[in-house]
């Protein structure tokens, strides 16, 4: 039974596989003979051959001497073919498909020297959208081939010769989308020459020879070339950013895959690539697209580059030669397009000499460049003027090296985020002028991410001018040192835009100059606690005469050195919450020269006290202590009538200040008591404790002190210059005890002197005997060892003067009462009608004097007119006698 079986079963087979043996055959030479004329009458295309052999079991088939057309050119329907192949193999090729589908799918295909013309189809699915997709290979294999595709509208899509391919999972879509490739592919062996692709109307991308080995495939002369021009791209494609132009001498990568928008490389290398850029006004629509591919590139390399990229107006904006760019992992799709940097990257190693770039206003040269993820270094930078605009910062600098080590920095949407560990500039040398007359526009920050924190930044061995307004401040041999530098929303509300931890500055020779002044020192220290300056002068600029005619009103012209200043505390005086809280201000070996000329016009503005002066800072501040040690001050005074300028010297001088302060300090006492010590005119000590109260509204104020072992004499270099009066004898004691407010000044004095007379001068400078004689009249020559005090009555205070014009006027009231009496007042409009009528006497004198002089003179006049007339006479008399002894004789 079970043989029967078997041999029912082997007979069954063997019947069906004649069967199959005699349909193959059968199909076979059908083909040969009817599949042309077939292919005609059922499909858009043209099929003739040599040779076929299909194999219906396995679906394989073997053709020579192929040609393929279709038959109606015209149709955009479909996909045009027009050529020829050597040979053709097909593996596996789904007939069923082929004949009722009109699909061709086959898992290997290959062909010999073909010879192909492609046009993309433009047929859509009306239901769906989608075109046709009649090409699908799961391997296709291509041997000495020259192969065009078209789209439509016979426009060039890809165009090889000489191509010898080995491609798996390859898919001819059909598809001729705007910025679509008609084909995708995994794996590929490729070599070919003149290589075209043009995926879009706005680049093209050619090679010369592409050849691969170990999958890797290597480009020679590869381009990426713009189809327009700059004006017509601006034309026709308003809203893209940018138009590249590239060109390397070699591009190699591995690993190509390649599917619609999608590229994906690794390895990439880029010999000596050109790349120029042209830049746009115009920036694209947030919806719009403005790169169409996606691209990953896994170790991109840019080995030699140059880059050059222009401004709309075809000017320069960024060059570097010499680029040498390391990119791991880069990404670039529409999205990253949009952004700051045009693509996403994981690590990068950027190197590169001569980098240029041309802002509206300035040029940067950077002649060395290495930039990593977490560090940059540059080194030899230049940056230069274009032009010098009164309205714009202009900068005018060089430095050896500009050090960055960054902790993290990224673009968080289209912003900048950036924390850095440390800045160093090293030599930083040159000058920054700032703008004149600029309208300050407060900057926005738009493209920051907030926070933006700066750990350190150093400045070194650098030379700096900034010259604002004509006013130049020179740094020699500066170096700064800041730390925790912040940027935030809240500070870029202040005046200053950032806050910051310690800092440090140190300069030598430091320079500012002024108007009519030239600040300089030696050196100059300054941190966040502690300030030092050394040889520190304030030099007029222009003479004494200069400064006279150049200002409207009466001022002071000072002449100041000190040899050291050191301030210690806590400040900020550029934030809006200024405050200076300073433990001790010490001002060693002051030396300040004061000179006032009473030439020019009155300052009749108002002047205010000095608690009301304190008062009126706008901020918190308080000095806990002011010394000023081993000085000298010597204030100096001319007017128009005085013979050069009155001299008053404090030599040996000494000040302490306790609670200088603005009244607006938390905590901390508003009275300012103040103590001078020091020898008046070289010769007299001199004390002096002043005191006022910042919160007193009124300027409430006491001073009290006390001169000893004056000698007049001492006095006469301020006196005699402009009140044409000379002392002597010996003021053994002035002692004096005022207290006031900002309406005037009263309290007591009390003078011991002995000897003590008046001279007054000739203009000449000599005595004038007799009004020196009236004036000591009234004076009390000597005051006698225990003087009483006199009373100094209230003083109105001018508003147009100073302080210290209301306590000399306290003086002078206590010098009249001491050395002329009680009836001061009386005694003093006596003296000055003494002299009136003495000196009305003299003129009196001297007018009747020069009368008799005229009188005598007239009559020496006549009597010499009557001598001459004499003698004219006797001259006449002579004449006549000669003429009558001449007529006697004849």
């Amino acid at each position: 039974m079970k043989n029967k079986k078997i041999r029912i079963f082997s007979i069954v087979f063997g019947i069906l596989l004649a069967l199959f043996l005699i349909f193959n055959f059968g199909l076979n030479f059908w083909l040969k003979k009817n599949l042309p004329n077939y292919i005609k009458n059922n499909s858009e295309y043209i099929v003739n051959y040599k040779t076929m052999d299909v194999d219906l079991g396995t679906g394989n088939i073997l053709s020579t001497g192929i040609s393929i057309n279709t038959q109606n050119p015209q149709n955009q329907e479909i996909i045009g073919l027009q050529g020829t192949i050597d040979t053709l193999s097909i593996s596996r090729l789904g007939i069923y498909d082929l004949i009722f589908n009109k699909n061709i799918s086959t898992s290997k295909v290959t062909l010999a020297s073909p010879n192909l013309n492609v046009i993309l189809s433009n047929k859509k699915d009306k239901k769906s959208g989608k075109k046709d997709n009649p090409l699908e290979f799961d391997k296709i294999k291509i041997t000495n081939g020259n192969i065009q595709v078209f789209r439509p509208t016979k426009q060039k899509i890809l165009s090889v010769k000489d191509l010898n391919l080995d491609v798996d999972d390859l898919n001819i879509t059909g598809k001729s989308a705007e910025g679509e490739l008609p084909f995708s592919f995994e794996k590929y062996e490729v070599n070919a020459k003149n290589f075209f692709l043009r995926p879009d109307n706005v680049y093209a991308f050619t090679a010369n020879y592409i050849t691969t080995k170990e999958g890797q495939m290597s480009i020679k002369d590869f381009a990426m070339i713009p189809l327009l021009s700059y004006q017509n791209f601006t034309k026709f494609f308003p809203k893209k950013r940018n138009l590249f132009d590239v060109k390397a001498s070699e591009m190699s990568f591995k690993d190509i895959v390649f599917k619609g928008k999608q590229l994906s490389l690794s390895d990439v290398r880029f010999e000596n690539p050109n790349i120029k850029m042209y830049t746009t006004n115009v920036k694209p629509q947030e919806k719009k697209k403005s790169f169409t591919y996606e691209v990953n590139l896994e170790n991109v390399l840019l080995n030699n580059a140059t880059v050059d990229i222009r401004k709309p107006t075809g000017s320069p904006l960024f060059g570097a030669e010499n680029l040498t760019m390391q990119i791991n992992r880069m990404m670039m799709n529409d999205e990253t397009a949009k952004g700051n940097i045009p693509f996403n990257y994981e690590d990068f190693n950027i190197k590169g000499k001569n980098i240029t770039y041309f802002s509206p206003t300035q040029n940067i040269a950077v002649e060395n460049l290495v930039i990593r993820p977490k560090a940059a270094d540059l080194r030899t930078i230049v940056v230069k003027p274009t032009s010098i605009q009164s309205d714009k910062t202009s900068l005018d600098l060089t430095a050896d090296q500009l050090n960055l080590r960054v902790n993290n920095w990224e673009f968080v949407n289209n912003k900048l985020k950036i924390d850095v560990q440390n800045v160093l500039v090293n030599q930083l040398n040159g000058s920054i002028r700032t703008a004149k007359n600029a309208k300050k526009k407060k900057p926005t920050f738009e493209g920051i991410h907030f926070p933006l924190i700066i750990k350190n930044v150093e400045l070194k061995n650098s030379n700096l001018t900034v010259d604002s307004q004509d006013q130049p401040l020179v740094f020699k041999d500066l170096n700064a040192n800041i730390e925790n530098v912040v940027l935030n929303e809240t500070t870029i509300k202040d005046k200053l835009p950032f806050k910051t931890g310690n800092y440090s500055l140190t300069t030598r020779n430091f320079n500012y100059k002024t108007k009519f002044y030239n600040l300089s020192a030696s050196l100059l220290k300054l941190n966040r606690n502690v300030v030092q300056v050394s040889d520190f002068v304030v030099k007029p600029t222009v003479s004494r005469a200069q400064f006279i005619r150049m200002i409207p009103t009466e001022k002071d012209l000072y002449d100041v050195k000190v040899s050291q200043i050191e301030a210690k505390g806590k400040w900020d005086l550029v934030s809006d919450n200024k405050f200076l809280d300073i433990t001790n201000v010490t001002l060693n070996k002051l030396d300040a020269n004061i000179f006032r000329s009473k030439i020019p016009k009155d300052d009749l503005s108002e002047k205010p006290m000095y608690s009301e002066l304190l008062r009126s800072i706008k901020f918190p501040m308080f000095v806990n202590n002011l010394d000023i040690k081993n000085s000298l001050l010597v204030y100096e005074e001319d007017t128009k009538k005085s013979d050069g300028p009155g001299k008053l010297t404090f030599s040996n001088f000494n000040l302490n200040v306790k609670n200088l302060n603005s009244g607006k300090m938390k905590g901390k006492p508003t009275q300012v008591p103040i103590t001078i010590s020091c020898q008046f005119m070289n010769a007299s000590p001199m004390k002096v404790n002043w005191s006022f109260d910042t919160a007193n509204i009124n300027d409430a104020f006491a001073i009290s002190g006390n001169i000893s072992d004056l000698p007049a004499s001492r006095i006469n270099p301020f006196i005699e210059p402009y009140l044409k009066v000379r002392a002597t004898g010996l003021i053994s004691d002035l002692i004096f005890d005022f207290k006031g407010t900002k309406r005037g000044i009263y309290g007591n004095m009390k003078m011991v002197n002995k000897d003590l007379k008046i001279s007054v001068l000739k203009q000449t400078g000599e005595k004038d005997k007799i009004l020196s004689a009236i004036v000591n009249v009234f004076v009390r020559t000597d005051s006698g060892k225990y003087p009483e005090s006199v009373e100094v009555e209230e003083v109105e205070r001018d508003n147009t003067k100073s302080f210290f014009n209301l306590f000399w006027r306290g003086i002078e009231q206590g010098l009249k009462k001491t050395l002329i009496g009680k009836n001061a007042p009386k005694t003093e409009e006596s003296i000055k009608k003494t002299v009136h009528n003495t000196k009305t006497a003299l003129e009196q004198n001297k007018k009747e004097l020069q009368e008799t002089k005229a009188e005598v003179k007239n009559k020496v006049q006549e009597i010499k007119g009557k001598v001459q007339e004499k003698k004219e006479e006797v001259k006449k008399k002579g004449l006549i006698n000669n003429l009558f002894k001449k007529k006697s004789a004849q």
